[in-house]
């Protein structure tokens, strides 16, 4: 019954993390940083509401632009402190300090109000800083909590995990905002302080409890920054896009930035006005919030990406400010109007509610939801120094600026007004206020436009460079942005980038942006977009192509609109075509009419066009021959026709011929000649041909490639080029099936598989590794591969030239030092699918390095940017050391024995299937030359070794060692395929033969 119940609670936890899309290993993590979220959360709220009605009551709106200047200086400082705690300290005690400064401070707040000192100047002082400080727990907490999340998960596990932790923000909006009236009642505004100096300390209790819980992700030593891996950005300036770019991108954070403080300053101006009393003040702002907060929530549960996905990234950028300035114009109309029954007062604190409301509404759901796009096109290497300046440099130096200008416009206001009554000041102060807002928000829209400009531009050069994938790319932006690169007459060679992304991103609809373009073509451009077209032929763009026909293009863009005519009107009658099949037209037009006549057309006109076919296939002239071959794979007609052909085909001595067959075999599907589509990948000139045609049959030629992938005595080239066919396939099928050999195979099919996983594109390879393996699985190969050191380690110093001595044991202790450096190779990928690959690849360039302080380099990056169980020993492995201390490190994991050489030679053949290859075959060589008894088992096994040289060792092995057994076991050989082992048999045979 307990069995049964805990089943069912293990399938319900299951199904509650597939609904939030979580990874086991991951709930537990999420769970707990979305309770910090949210607590910290609260009490930050309940702060900021207690601490804004505070001192709206002893300074008034017109204190903000000081705060705001103070503010843009205090964050600047405050990052500096964070970032030398962080050099200086270890993470756990870095959140411990910065809970306790977020906390104790306003212990002392609270005393503050209730000093009079200085006729009641004290206290008045103590508003001003509280809300001075409360600025800065901002900060603070902004920094522990994006610093807690980036150790915590890795930058793959974020993606899916954050939307969640953040959504602990939001609902700590709803439930500070309609618990803080009850909480004022019961204990006072004053007092709410303490309150939340509580709250905010429960959720440094929960990060205190994470850091400890997952220490392996938060290191007791210092985090270091690495400057030298930073990108050099000044030096890239000279990138005219990039830096096109760029400058409105820092303009669009800016100005965000501004219209934030103008909407916040105008709201609480109004609030100032309308409650006099403080309590009521908080008790409307806890309700103003906690609506806030629903509304926030159901936006980004349910509406944010949605409006994204349909209105594009550039539209939903500028959603924003447009909405601000409308609600702008509509405030200043209805002040003019006498519409509604409603004094200037009303008008402007209904107007900046409704202001605050909805900058909050979409600027925390819709613009937070776009900032990943807006950094997309940006380099990998600078994307987060660009991300850095804006959050560091960008937005501080926005609000001192913003501050400034706030404070000289309100004395300008007052000081030419000298007399006005205090009400009509007002007035003037909030029209002169929306005004700016309309003004900004304009300009915000005006700068989301003009990024749009060149988000393509940068997306190209960041293709062609290799450096993009397209999960993040606005697809709307794009293609607008392709047709006006199109319509530009750019060079030759920028039109073919576009249309290759095109391709890529929406082939599908490529047709309506290429179709009217084809005549202005060049011939190449032409022959490009119609490869494009064909891959969705459509009706509705032939008058474009018929047009395009009518201009006389090359025989080629001839052929190709040809098919794209016939194939988009099944209805055409065949007979049109009849007069392309004379030997006197071009082969290439000769035989696409040809292979349509065959798919479409006739019985008479059928053998008219396989005439002409056959006739192809005879000629001399290669070209000819593999035209006729594609001819009958773009064909509608079935696989029978060609089968008559195949046999022929397949002996042709033209390698173009053979692979234009191998491909007509996959578009045909014929199923009986899939073996020769495999055989093709052992001959270098059928290779690719080969796997594009494997690739092309899709989950269908799963079966053929999964068995050729696990027999292990298959070449190791051979295999890998299978295990890429199935990435290539790329379906959830094929990852699966690719997946579980990573935990069958050993040394370099592993290798070869992780390489192959870690390079399908879009990251697809590394998701379904973890999706099956988990985080945990990975950890544990890597434990693996230490193991196996600690084996090759023991090794390496029971095999020293004294114990071993000759050639054989210098070849044997070669091959031990390169299994060393295979294993680091396999752990550096294997932690590749967990952690950043710049970082991983940074650590291995330093650590390949001949100067010990690029090797220190690299250990520190591994150790500041790796949270593995076994990373302690990893490092201390890695350190250029004598084996005889290294082996030391690794006793954690397996205690170093002494043995004698030939105990450790046999223990190493047990090990066989985790050896290279070279080092099985030296370990046969060197029990030879010092014979040393080796176990029958690893004998008769490696006789069967799927590679020559190691069966050659024992053979020359049990020569010495046996010549009786040798002579029993050679009529397992004698059939050998390899040249050299079967003539070593016939030699043996010989000479044993005639000793017996």
């Amino acid at each position: 019954m307990k069995s049964k119940s805990a089943r069912s609670k293990a399938t319900w936890e299951q199904k509650l993390l597939k609904i939030f899309n979580l990874r086991p290993e991951e709930g537990e993590r999420t769970l707990l940083m979305f309770a910090f979220y949210t607590a910290t959360s609260v009490g930050m709220l309940w702060l900021e509401q207690a601490t804004i009605a505070l001192f709206l009551q002893k300074f008034g709106a017109e204190g903000l632009p000081i705060i705001y200047i103070a503010s843009a200086l205090m964050g600047s400082s405050l990052g500096l402190l964070y970032s030398w705690l962080q050099n200086n300290l270890a993470l756990k005690r870095v959140f411990g300090i910065i809970s306790l400064l977020m906390t104790i401070p306003l212990i002392f707040f609270r005393i503050g109000f209730e000093i009079n000192a200085f006729n009641g100047l004290f206290a008045v002082g103590t508003a001003f800083a509280l809300r001075l400080w409360m600025d800065a727990e901002e900060i603070l907490n902004d920094l522990n909590s994006q610093v807690a999340a980036n150790q915590l998960f890795n930058i793959r596990e974020i993606k899916r995990t954050y939307p969640i932790i953040s959504s602990g923000l939001l609902v700590g909006d709803v439930i500070s905002g309609f618990s803080l009236p009850v909480i004022v009642f019961l204990v006072g505004l004053k007092n709410t302080i303490l309150v939340a100096a509580v709250t905010i300390l429960i959720g440094g209790g929960l990060l205190q409890f994470l850091s400890r819980r997952y220490k392996q992700a938060f290191p007791d030593t210092p985090v270091r920054e690495f400057d030298e891996l930073q990108p050099d950005y000044a030096n890239r300036r000279g990138n005219r896009t990039l830096r096109k770019y760029i400058i409105p991108l820092f303009a669009f954070f800016i100005l965000g930035e501004i219209l934030f403080l103008l909407v916040e300053f105008q709201f609480f101006g109004e609030l100032e006005t309308v409650y006099s009393d403080e309590t009521k003040l908080a008790a409307f702002l806890g309700l103003f919030s906690g609506s806030l907060g629903i509304f926030e929530l159901t936006a980004q549960w349910f509406v944010s990406s949605r409006a994204v996905e349909r209105l594009g990234v550039f539209v939903a950028a500028m959603f924003l400010p447009i909405s601000l300035s409308t609600l702008g114009f509509a405030i200043v109309l209805l002040d003019m109007s006498s519409i509604l029954e409603l004094d200037s007062a009303q008008i402007l604190f209904l107007g900046a509610v409704g202001l605050k409301f909805f900058d909050e509404l979409l600027r925390y759901t819709l613009i937070a939801g776009i900032e990943p796009f807006l950094f997309q096109p940006l380099p990998a290497e600078i994307r987060s120094a660009v991300q850095a300046r804006v959050q560091g440099i960008a937005e501080p130096l926005s609000t001192g600026l913003t501050g400034v200008s706030l404070a000289a416009g309100i004395w300008a206001i007052s000081h030419f007004n000298l007399g006005r009554p205090e009400t009509d000041l007002h007035k003037i102060q909030g029209g002169i206020f929306i005004g700016a807002i309309i003004l900004f928000s304009l300009c915000w829209a005006s700068c989301a436009w003009f990024l749009r400009a060149s988000y393509v531009s940068l997306l190209v050069q960041s293709a062609e460079q290799g450096r993009l994938g397209f999960a993040n790319v606005d697809l709307k932006a794009f293609k607008r942005a392709i047709i006006e690169s199109l319509d530009r007459k750019t060079t030759e060679e920028d039109q073919r980038s576009c249309v290759e992304l095109l391709a890529r991103i929406d082939p599908a609809s490529a047709g309506e942006i290429l179709a009217p373009r084809l005549a202005g073509f060049s011939p190449g451009l032409q022959r490009e977009s119609m490869e494009v077209m064909l891959k969705a032929p459509n009706a509705a763009y032939l008058g474009d192509v018929q047009r395009l026909l009518e201009q006389k293009p090359s025989l080629e863009v001839l052929a190709m609109a040809l098919r794209y005519v016939w194939l988009s009107q099944p209805e055409l009658e065949t007979r049109t075509l009849q007069p392309y099949l004379h030997d006197r037209v071009d082969a290439i037009v000769r035989g696409t009419a040809a292979g349509l006549i065959v798919g479409r057309g006739k019985p008479s006109e059928k053998a008219q066009a396989l005439a002409t076919l056959e006739t192809m296939w005879r000629s001399p002239r290669e070209r000819e021959r593999t035209i006729a071959t594609q001819a009958l794979q773009n064909t509608e007609a079935d696989g029978e026709v060609l089968r008559r052909y195949i046999n022929d085909l397949l002996q042709d001595e033209s390698a173009r011929v053979r692979c234009a067959l191998l491909e007509a075999i996959a578009a045909k599907r014929l199923q009986d000649y899939y073996p020769s589509l495999i055989k093709g990948l052992y001959y270098k000139s059928t290779r690719a041909a080969a796997k594009r045609s494997l690739a092309a049959l899709g989950d269908e030629a799963l079966p053929l490639l999964a068995a050729l992938v696990e027999d292990p005595r298959k070449p190791d080239f051979v295999r890998s080029q299978a295990g890429t066919a199935i990435a290539e396939i790329g379906s959830d099928l094929a990852l699966n099936t690719l997946v579980p050999q990573v935990l069958s195979s050993w040394g370099t099919s592993r290798r070869n598989l992780l390489r192959i996983l870690l390079k399908v594109a879009g990251d697809r390879g590394i998701e379904a590794t973890l999706e099956r393996l988990g985080r945990s699985g990975i950890e544990q190969l890597v434990e693996q591969e230490m193991l196996l050191l600690a084996q090759v380690f023991a090794a390496f110093l029971d095999f020293s030239p004294k114990a071993l001595p000759g050639r054989e044991g210098d070849l044997l202790r070669a091959a031990l030092e390169g299994m060393q450096k295979d294993i680091f190779d396999r752990c550096f990928l294997l932690m590749q699918f967990l952690y950043p690959f710049n970082a991983i690849q940074a650590a291995i360039i330093n650590l390949d390095s001949e100067s010990e302080n690029s090797v220190a380099l690299g250990l520190e990056i591994l150790d500041n940017t790796i949270d593995l169980p076994q990373k302690q020993v990893l490092i201390r492995v890695l350190e250029r050391r004598p084996i005889k201390e290294r082996i030391k490190d690794l006793a954690e994991l397996m205690p170093y024995q002494p043995l004698s050489p030939s105990d450790r030679l046999r223990r190493l053949l047990e090990l066989r299937h985790f050896l290279s290859d070279w080092s099985v075959a030296c370990c046969f060589h060197a029990a030879r030359s010092q014979r040393w008894p080796v176990a029958k088992e690893a004998i008769l096994i490696c006789l069967t070794h799927p590679s020559s040289f190691v069966r050659e060792a024992v053979l020359a092995y049990l020569k010495e060692a046996s010549p009786r057994t040798c002579l029993e076991l050679l009529p397992l050989l004698k059939n050998d395929p390899d040249p050299l082992v079967a003539a070593q048999v016939d030699n043996l045979n010989a000479e044993l033969g005639a000793a017996s």
